[in-house]
């Protein structure tokens, strides 16, 4: 199996994280929706993908009509997003722990001081290569 793209569609931002296939994660980034076409083109060329995993929100059919137009060799899977913003915000302070006055709070009544759209996109991908493995 080869590397694989993740894309957690958004109206104005993008979750995209590129995974080999053992899960560990290449690329992580929250881009511009505008810009998406341009960064899964720049990731494939820099780390090559068979198959590009996409969430199923509420802009996940539009995404998917550009990136097949864009990218026609791209297998495309849809994936469910049940559940991710919550295991997002939960992997996002385990990279990055609260500092200072934050640390006194339980992360679980914190919202991360950044768009986590990227850890969403890492969990979409985890859960494509669970399932291709049958776990």
């Amino acid at each position: 199996m080869d590397n694989i793209i993740a894309v957690d569609p958004g109206r104005d931002k993008c979750g995209v994280a590129v995974l080999d296939p053992s899960g560990t994660v290449l690329y992580q980034k929250v881009v511009k929706t505008d810009d998406l076409m341009k960064i899964i083109g720049e990731q494939l060329e820099a780390c090559g993908a068979s198959a590009l995993v996409i969430g199923n929100g509420t802009t996940s059919q539009t995404a998917q009509t550009e990136i097949e137009k864009n990218y026609p060799k791209l297998e495309l899977v849809e994936v469910d997003e049940y559940y991710t913003t919550q295991l997002a915000r939960q992997e996002y302070w385990k990279a990055k722990p609260p500092k200072g006055w934050r640390k006194l709070l339980p992360t679980s009544m914190q919202v991360p001081p950044e768009p986590v759209d990227d850890f969403v996109a890492i969990i979409l991908a985890r859960r494509f290569l669970s399932d291709r493995r049958g776990e």
